[in-house]
């Protein structure tokens, strides 16, 4: 039987990411591999992660969408300062321009004359990326399973909700979920699920819920999550944890 695994939230972690392919033997002649989401931002490497990612791809893994693949294509395709200010000053993607080899200073006159996506479009590995996280999906369901960036919104098919809310929703979800499909999540670090900041393992919610983003980038864990077996393999960063 070919082998479902799950992984969610590398966010430029590519060392921990290439450890927990190894250490979980991932083999893409025989595993179905679910990636996802949020492979940049706030780490240290996140344009070898979308290499591995589009390679990973290539092979036959089903990549999802992240909220923070979202933030950057609004920050690189509107041509607005807002998103951008807000990517590169909040979300950490000032960490996933210097994995290009960038500073945010370097794409100030692009701002200044209104003519950033054009700018951006020059860049060649950049805009490789943006046209990959492009085609990415935004949840998988199977018969009795949903796998999803964020959540889904309680009484409500994935087919029929807007990708906005399968990328951000938190709390609704958590707490409202009461299908019958179990559905496997990232976006909320589990440490916040348990409510406390140094439990970064699985978290299997009583509502048929199982979150696997061990917030890996705040010095926890990445998991991947073996379906429908429920195995769980992970790796441990070893950076000082900075969990709030």
């Amino acid at each position: 039987m070919t082998r479902i695994l799950a992984i969610s939230d590398i966010h430029g972690e590519l060392g921990l990411f290439q450890q927990l392919l190894v250490k979980v033997n991932y083999n893409a002649a025989q595993d179905q591999l679910f990636l996802l989401g949020d492979y940049i931002d706030r780490g240290p490497a996140s344009s070898g992660v979308l290499n591995l990612v589009a390679e990973l791809k290539a092979n036959g893994a089903r990549v999802l969408m992240g909220n923070h693949e979202a933030i950057m294509l609004a920050a690189c395709r509107l041509g607005d300062p807002k998103p951008w200010l807000h990517w590169i000053t909040v979300c950490g993607g000032d960490k996933t321009l210097a994995s290009y080899g960038y500073q945010a200073e370097d794409f100030n006159e692009a701002i200044m004359t209104n003519t950033l996506p054009t700018f951006i479009r020059s860049l060649p590995k950049l805009e490789e990326h943006l046209k990959l996280i492009e085609s990415f999906e935004t949840f998988i369901e199977l018969d009795d399973a949903i796998f999803v960036h964020g959540g889904v919104v309680p009484g409500k098919a994935p087919i029929d909700t807007e990708s906005d809310e399968l990328l951000w929703i938190r709390e609704e979800f958590h707490a409202g979920y009461q299908g019958e499909k179990t559905v496997i999540f990232g976006h909320t670090p589990t440490y916040k699920l348990y409510h406390d900041p140094t439990n970064f393992s699985v978290y299997v919610g009583k509502n048929n819920i199982i979150g696997i983003d061990g917030g890996a980038v705040f010095g926890g864990q990445l998991h991947a999550l073996e379906w429908p077996s429920r195995t769980i393999t992970s790796v441990t960063s070893k950076k000082p944890t900075s969990a709030k």
